[in-house]
């Protein structure tokens, strides 16, 4: 579910926005006007909120993007494995299983509570509490 949409000179650094249907978090936005008539120009480096790739986007001015709802939920640590952890949803008690990100791996372990976020139908655990 998108909450809002925002022009490209809109998007400050810390904003989340949707490019190519995945969620990233703006770090620097430049812009630059160019001539008498011309139209200003964007320069938005961005990272990925799951993965953590680095993306630089050029665009025009007026080019709109997509805000998410980004929903925080908290779950306690059932199980771990490789790449996801099993975890029970502290206000539905839902089990889900979830990737982490890996920054966050050393500290995951059962019975420990999590943050989860859920961000248009994909989720991931982003920290430890």
């Amino acid at each position: 579910m998108v909450l809002r949409l925002i022009t490209a000179t809109g998007a400050k650094p810390g904003t989340t926005i949707m490019v190519d249907g995945e969620p990233y978090a703006v770090r620097s936005n430049d812009i630059s006007k160019t001539g008498k008539h011309g139209a200003s120009k964007c320069r938005i480096e961005a990272i990925s909120v799951f993965s953590g790739k680095k993306k630089i986007i050029a665009v025009p001015g007026d080019t709109r993007f997509d805000v998410p709802m980004i929903e925080k939920r908290k779950a306690q640590v059932l199980s771990v494995s490789e790449v996801t952890a099993s975890v029970m949803d502290l206000e539905s008690f839902e089990t889900l299983d979830i990737p982490y990100i890996e920054e966050i791996k050393e500290q995951l372990a059962p019975e420990k509570q999590v943050e989860y976020w859920d961000i248009e139908g994909k989720k991931a655990i982003m920290r430890v509490m």
